[in-house]
């Protein structure tokens, strides 16, 4: 068993049925992600697409964090992928969601996983 508290909060949100796979990244670097088996199967289709779409994403969040940037997002196919920047750092919680997904009760979801690892990561300093 896995004791990682941002793992946990990884896998809290992999029970919401509209969240299909998430992790925490960086450029180039997955730093905390759930065993993929977790994952919602209808992703795969894209899951490789995504995987190399991060790396663009991740250079306008390296870009822009820094004045502001907090949330994007954009879609693939049937998907959306939700990036919430970590405060200063240069990771993200990344989610991948269907596109007709509710938002609103996700981005909530989101917003309160990005306050617990922000808190786990302080308490680690």
């Amino acid at each position: 068993m896995n004791d990682d508290p941002i793992l946990e909060v990884l896998e809290d949100l992999l029970k919401l049925d509209d969240i299909y796979a998430c992790m925490v990244a960086r450029k180039n670097m997955v730093s905390v992600m759930p065993d993929t088996s977790k994952f919602n199967p209808k992703i795969m289709d894209v899951w490789d697409i995504v995987s190399v779409a991060m790396k663009n994403v991740f250079a306008v969040i390296e870009e822009y964090a820094s004045v502001g940037l907090d949330v994007m997002e954009f879609r693939l196919k049937n998907h959306s992928v939700l990036f919430f920047v970590i405060p200063n750092t240069d990771n993200a919680l990344v989610a991948i969601i269907p596109s007709l997904a509710n938002k609103g009760l996700i981005e909530v979801e989101m917003e309160n996983a990005r306050r617990r690892i922000v808190e786990i990561l302080e308490g680690k300093k």
